[in-house]
């Protein structure tokens, strides 16, 4: 299967190399949460919510007294894919995700700011079709920016494949089942400081950097978006307020 045509250049769904799905966000979507967002990357469709910052309520889960406590479950829905099968809960997949967001938003949050105390991060799959990671990550951040969580800087993700000799952006479904190479980057935007770094497969030097490169490329984009839906966000809350 040729996933970028080699007349047009063009990929399976119809994007550029380097072009990225079509973002949509809504904050504000989970009525009983502290905070909550809803992010879609093309028919990805992830979810966020947040509770806190409130009261440790497991004593014995707090390893320092002088910081909030950050915890986090991911979990897709059974509906979310062409597979039907039921995923227990806390299979290996879903705590290693939940551990890897958990400490990408760690890497923002202002957790000296908030001693004694906890926040929880429940980040549910709705619709999967690749990027998955990325997606949870992003609406996890609108959802603890619409908390009002103190953030040192915006965490935004973004993956980038290697397929047919040619750096992608974005991973579809498709082109993530194809086997190629895959590195899904996180960075706090206007620090330029990369807090998520994974990849699945051997890469050169050089071909490496330019796929990274292409990731964070994303990002920033991504994070750009991110800034303008969390300000339209507000300028409806000062409207409704009067």
């Amino acid at each position: 299967m040729e996933y970028v045509n080699p007349l047009t250049g063009f990929r399976v769904d119809g994007r550029r190399p380097n072009e990225m799905r079509q973002l949509k966000a809504e904050v504000g979507v989970v009525a009983r949460a502290d905070g909550s967002a809803l992010f879609e990357m093309g028919n990805t469709r992830v979810i966020a919510a947040v509770y806190g910052p409130r009261e440790i309520q497991n004593k014995g889960q707090q390893v320092n007294n002088k910081e909030a406590l950050v915890r986090c479950e991911y979990r897709m829905a059974e509906f979310s894919t062409g597979d039907r099968r039921r995923k227990p809960k806390g299979d290996r997949r879903s705590t290693e995700i939940s551990l890897v967001i958990r400490q990408t938003m760690e890497a923002s949050i202002l957790k000296d700011l908030m001693p004694c105390s906890q926040i929880d991060i429940f980040v549910q799959v709705l619709q999967a079709d690749g990027g998955t990671r990325s997606a949870c990550i992003n609406a996890a951040t609108l959802a603890l920016a619409d908390a009002g969580i103190p953030m040192r800087d915006i965490v935004t993700s973004c993956s980038a494949g290697y397929l047919c000799s040619t750096p992608l952006l974005d991973l579809n479904y498709v082109e993530d089942s194809a086997g190629g190479p895959d590195v899904t980057v996180g960075i706090l935007a206007k620090m330029d400081k990369v807090t998520l770094l994974q990849m699945d497969a051997k890469l050169p030097m050089d071909t490496f950097e330019s796929v990274m490169g292409l990731a964070i490329e994303g990002c920033k984009a991504i994070a750009t978006y991110i800034r303008e839906v969390l300000l339209e966000n507000t300028k409806r809350l000062e409207c409704q307020r009067g």
